[in-house]
């Protein structure tokens, strides 16, 4: 058959089982979105294109299919990269498909024009550009299944509007691909991983975002029972043990507890899977874990001793690793190491002040988390509001929790939650955001509003950059320079002018019936929280320092 460029592309995406696509037109896109109006695709028509992005970010993590973002040429990629970064660092599976001035205008500084392979290259798993529309026959599926294989990650192509114009002469629709897991360990390794294991007195299970991405928190719990090991987790894998689960140790690093640092001090065995020893886990890495062997399970080989040197590094889909493991490592009760657990447990507790008290951030956390129930998904924005919710939120689903780790994106909470909303329509949403973050994409309250989802927005109000104003307090002598605002903008009437009804439990008698009532109103809704800028995130490990060395 004969089809054009931009017709195959609308039509594989049909076939790959794409149903929404997040993006804003522009003029060398506009073939595309031609193309796309005789489709069956929904188009979620954002207000920046990182808004479109972030949206696209958060139905892929909740799905775990890629997601798809459109953008025009010049501003409209340049506006993307950030987007693509995060996915990059937080192993995202993204595809951009990015408009391109006509092929006889690159190099001539054409309007709009920009390089945007070279340009998006380090931030992405690949980027191609597309020189003629027969090459999109190949080139698409490749995008999906680079995108979703392996280690996940974000991939773009650059598609010129002559290219999308140019009629493919005896095209096919290309079939639909499918990811391709990491690969399966290999059996004499994970043998030798069960007899560290079983000869370790002071193990200690640390659980990535790999894990996450495998969907293996099920066997990842089934392990630490088995062998009684206790369980540390990143930022992005929280959930993976449910809060209350004995061998749950919580989140480890910068802000985690006291106990759990203090027991990956005094390990001797630490079995890393699906996680990349980032500095805001491990702090000062020469120090972390200083008596422990380790194993290093991970589906990207490019981690391996690239921080930390394993003793045994394992390449692998860490679901796949886990299932092998819990078949090969011998049950165990370690008693006199849970106990010693308990004992620090005891000695260096998690403290929550105000956790009763839903004017103060914990308690706020907490309350929501009791009205918004086990099955919520929950995103947040970047800073002091985040580290308290992922101290404190009683996290049931490790899939449907949703923030930016490794490059820490102020502006994507509130567009990753319209694309979870979008994926789990009939399920709540929570985002967790602070003021300074809100107005970074403060503009997408309005696409929120023209599409009505169930999306509430918990802001922690506290006229500041709250944890640049911390570490200024901490650390600079407290010069607040730069982090307070002078003149604090209404959010409640910002949200309503937008068209998204607004609580303020400033003027709450009761603030948890209050934050009820928000919650049961259908549709979008924003609830300002205020918090005293004096508020802290405890404990904390200063940057640079051991995890052992820390202020609470």
């Amino acid at each position: 058959m004969d089809i054009t460029g931009a017709q195959l592309i609308t039509r594989f995406l049909e076939r790959q089982g794409v149903a929404l696509v997040p993006g804003i037109p522009g003029g060398a896109l506009l073939p595309l979105y031609r193309a796309l109006a005789d489709s069956t695709l929904t188009h979620i028509l954002a207000r920046h294109e990182q808004g479109a992005a972030f949206i696209a970010h958060g139905l892929a993590r909740v799905t775990g299919r890629a997601g798809v973002v459109l953008a025009t040429s010049g501003p409209g990629v340049t506006n993307v990269v950030t987007a693509l970064a995060d996915a990059k660092m937080d192993s995202v599976p993204l595809v951009c498909i990015a408009g391109q001035v006509p092929r006889k205008m690159i190099g001539t500084d054409a309007f709009q024009e920009v390089a945007a392979v070279p340009m998006a290259r380090p931030l992405t798993k690949a980027a191609f550009h597309v020189g003629a529309a027969s090459e999109l026959l190949e080139l698409l599926p490749e995008a999906f299944r680079l995108a979703e294989s392996g280690r996940p990650g974000p991939v773009l192509l650059d598609i010129p509007k002559d290219v999308q114009t140019e009629v493919i002469h005896g095209a096919w629709i290309p079939e639909a691909v499918q990811p391709v897991r990491a690969r399966r360990p290999d059996p004499a390794l994970i043998a030798q991983a069960a007899e560290m294991i079983a000869a370790a007195r002071r193990p200690v299970l640390y659980l990535g975002g790999g894990v996450t991405q495998a969907r293996a928190q099920a066997a990842a719990q089934r392990l630490a029972e088995r062998a009684s090991l206790p369980a540390t987790t990143t930022l992005m894998a929280l959930g993976t043990l449910p809060p209350e689960h004995p061998l749950a140790l919580g989140m480890l690093g910068m802000h985690g507890a006291r106990y759990t640092n203090q027991a990956i001090e005094e390990c001797d065995l630490l079995i890393a899977i699906g996680a990349r020893f980032d500095d805001r886990a491990t702090g000062r890495s020469d120090r972390f874990a200083p008596g422990a062997r380790v194993i290093h399970i991970d589906a990207d080989p490019r981690e391996m001793h690239k921080i930390r040197r394993a003793d045994l590094a394992i390449c692998a889909d860490a679901g796949y690793a886990l299932e092998a493991l819990e078949q090969a490592v011998p049950p165990v009760l370690r008693t006199e190491w849970l106990e010693r657990v308990g004992e620090l447990r005891r000695e260096r507790p998690l403290l929550l002040p105000g956790a009763d008290d839903p004017r103060r951030p914990y308690g706020l956390i907490q309350a929501v988390g009791r009205i918004a129930g086990p099955d919520a998904a929950i995103t947040t924005d970047v800073g002091q509001h985040q580290m308290w919710v992922a101290q404190s939120y009683p996290f049931a689903r490790p899939e449907r929790w949703l923030t930016s780790g490794g490059l820490g994106t102020m502006g994507f909470g509130l567009p990753a939650a319209i694309g979870a909303a979008l994926a789990l329509p009939r399920t709540p949403v929570v985002c967790f955001t602070g003021d300074g973050s809100l107005m970074m994409n403060i503009q997408e309250l309005a696409t929120l509003a023209e599409l009505q989802l169930d999306v509430k927005i918990v802001v922690m109000d506290n006229a500041a950059l709250g944890m640049v104003r911390q570490q200024q307090q901490l650390f600079y002598q407290s010069r607040f320079s730069g982090s307070l605002y002078a003149q604090p903008p209404s959010l409640t009437a910002i949200a309503e002018a937008f068209g998204v009804p607004a609580y303020d439990l400033a003027i709450a008698h009761d603030p948890e019936r209050a934050l009820r009532a928000a919650f049961a109103r259908p549709g979008p809704v924003l609830i300002r929280a205020p918090i005293q800028a004096e508020e802290l995130v405890l404990p904390m490990v200063a940057p640079g320092a051991a995890n052992t060395e820390v202020i609470h």
